[in-house]
């Protein structure tokens, strides 16, 4: 049963009133909003008690070897472009992305066994990756001579080589201005084992207009499930055409509820009728 079916089964036959009190804390996509409403207008989305920014605090930059500054990375922050070696020569990351969708993993070292699992999944998923007109690039702290090699091992040990390419980030460069290894981190990508690297494990989806979609990270003993990253991929491909959000383990073509910044004037003209469990929980099928 779908996450929106439960919902309903409980709801069924329950009228609901959505009743906002000045001053109350409130929810709004899942996040809780605290403070009376200002010139009438009410609190944003984020801005909770736990997560504003406290005045006279300034998050640590991450500076890359070429200068570049970065305060982190967020969701919807551009992606940082940069040039790199890979398997298949070298690149420029926004020319190389174009106009399509791409995600970027990394891996803290070649010959790796959680790694070379993955890179071997990602290979036999290549098609679906392509369906969805998604560009992959791995990225692995050694150089590009290294990582051919490595391909040898994951075709005969997962039965699939990489067709993708692989990023050398054998200075860390890419690695710090991710995020992923700290500013400070120094050394040849020869000197250094994967322990040193344990932090370079993240996923970033990068959407066509280069802004990062999604932020993952995994520990070095977990593998990554590919089929999820599949079905993440495609809620922000459809929530880019349409103006809907998608529920807890949403697959395609089930369900799907309009976003609270659609009035209902609004949803009339887009979607016609739907089925309202709350003021703020419009259900309708899946845009096509």
């Amino acid at each position: 049963m779908s996450i929106i079916a439960a919902i309903k089964k409980t709801t069924s036959g329950r009228g609901s009133r959505f009743v906002t009190r000045p001053g109350r804390s409130r929810r709004r996509y899942g996040q809780r909003i605290s403070g009376p409403a200002v010139d009438g207008k009410e609190p944003q989305a984020g801005m909770s008690d736990q997560n504003e920014v406290r005045a006279g605090v300034t998050p640590t930059p991450i500076t890359n070897e070429t200068g570049i500054r970065q305060v982190g990375l967020s969701i919807n922050d551009t992606a940082p472009d940069f040039e790199a070696d890979t398997t298949q020569g070298r690149i420029s990351l926004h020319e190389w992305i174009g106009d399509s969708w791409a995600v970027l993993f990394s891996h803290p070292k070649d010959f790796t066994p959680v790694c070379t699992t993955e890179l071997g999944q990602v290979a036999k998923l290549a098609p679906e990756f392509e369906r969805r007109g998604v560009k992959v690039i791995g990225l692995s702290v050694d150089a590009t001579e290294s990582h051919n090699r490595w391909a040898d091992d994951i075709e005969e040990t997962q039965g699939a080589r990489p067709g993708y390419p692989i990023i050398g980030d054998t200075d860390l460069n890419v690695s710090k201005l991710y995020g992923m290894l700290p500013a400070s981190a120094s050394g040849d990508a020869s000197s250094r084992c994967a322990l040193d690297n344990l932090t370079v494990r993240n996923v970033f989806v990068i959407s066509p207009d280069k802004k990062i979609k999604l932020i993952i990270a995994y520990p070095n003993v977990t593998g990554r499930n590919f089929e999820e990253l599949l079905r993440v991929i495609d809620s922000l491909q459809l929530t880019a055409r349409h103006r809907v959000v998608t529920p807890a383990g949403w697959n395609q073509g089930d369900d799907v509820m309009i976003h609270n910044s659609v009035s209902d004037d609004q949803a009339r003209v887009i979607f016609g009728e739907w089925t309202s469990l709350k003021p703020y929980i419009r259900i309708v099928p899946q845009p096509r």
